[in-house]
């Protein structure tokens, strides 16, 4: 093993979503990263296949990004978020507000992706019982749907393996998924599908609508296995809520900010949610921060109370809610994506992306390729018993030849970063379909 990590740090170490025994036999150890590239113990660069967890899109090291975390914690490295505020967090709410679709304009300031879910859920109940309907309790969310890890996430996510062991969580139902065979290598969105949407109809009259407060779905299912919405499903979903009084929440934690070649999957689908939830690259990954962004009636609903001016109007929030260095780094990130016109360039960059990892389809045990924006999945057949085998092969056999991609469950996913290039990208699936080549057994 060529690092100084010693064997009781290694043993210290309980590590998240991975299998730990298998890695402190064979450990992975990244010690740098700078543009595209890790650097590992061994001194090998690695292309970031993934945009670190779909995070770094503008790449890793970002002079902008680190000059500002660098200055703002010279000046004032924590600030109590609660009953205090400081300058960046008003600053940086307000600036998100620039990428969302008209009207959803209140911003809440949370910490990941998973506290992002587990808000919105909160808010929707909330909102229900402050609007003077607090029978409107129910959750709905979807099959291969991801919302994080709290219970609340768990609970309206749609990948049982992330709650199996875990226990009861919170009552909520799921829609089916989409992933349909007559979608098999579909080119961006597939064409069939938008009819399952109709099943929110027939979950609304099992429960009574009057007793639902929301749906949450990701535009795009992404740590299932980039999973587009079939074309008009988004819009169908968004009509039945808006016909029974039920919220909406699109969870854009890997949508958001450039991925789908738009702000926000909201708008590169076009269909404007209730509420949206936001992490990963609203600070290009430097710094954890995550969000909660509703329209401003529903803000509205919670201040609108006879209760004297000094009371909590949302007993709810996090110790490092709008952290100042957080703060500065999204600025800084926002300001890079809009200054080198970054969206623009996945746009121009997913075809090529498209065309790429379409061109794999005839390799060994590939029973699908989905892809969207800079989003990309492959769904492989599984060796008989092992279905989560074949891809960790594949994506131990990559990070071997110096590519790093996400595998999970029966998928392998790419990300690559918004500021690779055409040259880069080919390489990354040229040495994915060299890795699927190898393990055709």
């Amino acid at each position: 093993m060529a690092t100084e990590l010693t064997q009781s740090q290694l043993d210290a170490y309980w590590m998240p979503f991975t299998a730990n025994r298998q890695f402190k036999r064979d450990p992975r150890i990244i010690t740098a990263a700078d543009g595209c590239y890790f650097t590992d113990a061994e001194g090998r660069k690695v292309f970031d296949g993934l945009s670190g967890l779909w995070t770094c899109g503008l790449g890793h090291k970002v002079e902008a990004i680190s000059r500002a975390i660098a200055e703002q914690v010279k000046t004032l490295d924590y600030s109590p978020a609660f009953q205090y505020g400081h300058p960046k967090a008003f600053e940086l709410a307000e600036r998100i507000t620039e990428f969302m679709p008209e009207h959803l304009n209140r911003v809440f300031f949370c910490d990941s992706g998973s506290e992002a879910a587990d808000t919105a859920l909160k808010i929707a109940r909330g909102y229900w019982r402050k609007a003077g309907r607090p029978e409107k309790t129910r959750l709905v969310g979807r099959a291969k749907g991801y919302h994080g890890v709290n219970f609340g996430g768990i609970s309206v996510g749609g990948i049982g393996a992330n709650r199996a062991i875990f226990g009861e969580g919170v009552a909520a139902d799921h829609l089916r998924h989409t992933w349909l065979t007559d979608n098999y290598f579909s080119r961006g969105q597939p064409d069939h599908g938008a009819e399952l949407a109709d099943e929110l109809v027939e979950i609304l009259m099992l429960h009574d609508a009057s007793n639902v407060a929301a749906v949450i779905v990701e535009p795009l299912a992404g740590s299932a296995g980039v999973f587009p919405p079939p074309k008009g499903y988004l819009q169908r979903l968004r009509d039945i809520c808006t016909a029974n009084d039920v919220l909406l929440i699109f969870d854009e934690v890997i949508c958001a900010f450039g991925r789908m070649g738009a702000r926000t999957g909201s708008e590169a689908f076009g269909v404007v949610p209730d509420m949206m939830t936001i992490a990963k690259q609203v600070t290009n990954g430097a710094v954890p921060m995550g969000a909660v962004i509703v329209k401003q009636s529903i803000h509205d609903c919670f201040m609108d109370t006879d209760a004297p001016d000094y009371v909590l109007e949302m007993p709810h929030g996090y110790t490092y809610s709008a952290h100042p260095l957080a703060c500065a780094a999204g600025l800084a990130s926002l300001d890079v994506l809009e200054r080198d016109a970054v969206i623009e360039r996945v746009r121009e960059m997913s075809a090529a992306f498209e065309d790429a990892i379409h061109s794999l389809a005839n390799c060994p045990h590939v029973l699908d390729i989905r892809n969207y924006g800079l989003a990309g999945g492959l769904t492989l057949e599984s060796y008989p018993g092992e279905p989560l085998r074949r891809p960790f092969e594949v994506a131990m056999d990559l990070w071997n030849k110096g590519f790093y991609v996400r595998y999970g469950g029966d998928t392998v996913q790419l990300g690559p970063p918004f500021v690779a290039s055409r040259d880069e990208i080919s390489s990354l699936v040229d040495a994915l379909g060299e890795s699927l080549t190898s393990n055709a057994r």
